[in-house]
């Protein structure tokens, strides 16, 4: 039986969204782990954008943005209630939040990693910039204890990832920042068997292979 098939590849940030949501929903797939310096021939061929995850489903639909493999995992799928749980309210939350993450966290995330490649500032500066999401963060999570609910919901899946990241540039500062929330909801999230599940490590998928299936 064909399965659908997800272009994967294990620490983007992006990928991860995409496989959390299809853990979550248990929809199985296929999962081709891709090399980004090496990036195999059917991708390219797939999306003009040729990054991950791209997901190839058995009908033929090509769909290359994360937050829209996790929409089309969870709408057919969604034991967790991370979208049905959603008031419209809440669902236009989830989109600022995606928004605000993807666009100027992402941003300044990238140059707080490498701000070797980017001496326009210094790696203080792209920090504070991204603070000021973890701030807004902080703010939901302690009213909260999650984003938008007490549980979590696509909003908290679809930034963990990238908290993840940033929480890693300094361990050491992370741990001692004034943000006692962001880290609690970070390390449960570590801590998940969820996040356990998406993160075994795969070899690079090459044609031919035998299928690999996941969740």
């Amino acid at each position: 039986m064909a399965l659908p098939i997800l272009y994967s590849f294990r620490r983007c940030p992006y990928a991860m969204r995409a496989r959390l949501a299809i853990a979550s929903s248990k929809i199985p797939c296929e999962l081709r782990e891709v090399v980004l310096k090496d990036k195999p021939a059917q991708l390219i061929s797939l999306s003009a954008k040729a990054t991950v995850p791209v997901l190839h489903t058995t009908d033929g639909e090509v769909i290359d943005e994360s937050i829209d493999i996790a929409y089309w995992a969870l709408q057919q799928n969604d034991p967790q209630q991370w979208l049905l749980s959603l008031s419209m309210q809440q669902q236009d939350q989830l989109r600022e939040l995606i928004e605000l993450n993807d666009g100027e966290f992402k941003y300044f995330l990238d140059r707080y990693k490498y701000a070797d490649r980017y001496p326009e500032h210094d790696e203080q500066y792209y920090r504070e910039q991204g603070e000021k999401t973890l701030t807004k963060l902080e703010t939901l999570l302690a009213q909260n204890g999650c984003l938008l609910t007490t549980q979590w919901t696509l909003a908290d899946i679809a930034l963990l990832p990238f908290i993840r990241q940033f929480a890693f540039v300094d361990k050491a500062w992370f741990h001692s920042a004034p943000y006692p929330h962001v880290r609690r909801w970070l390390n449960d999230f570590l801590d998940s068997a969820l996040f356990k599940q998406i993160m075994p490590k795969f070899a690079q998928w090459h044609e031919g292979d035998a299928p690999v299936r996941f969740p």
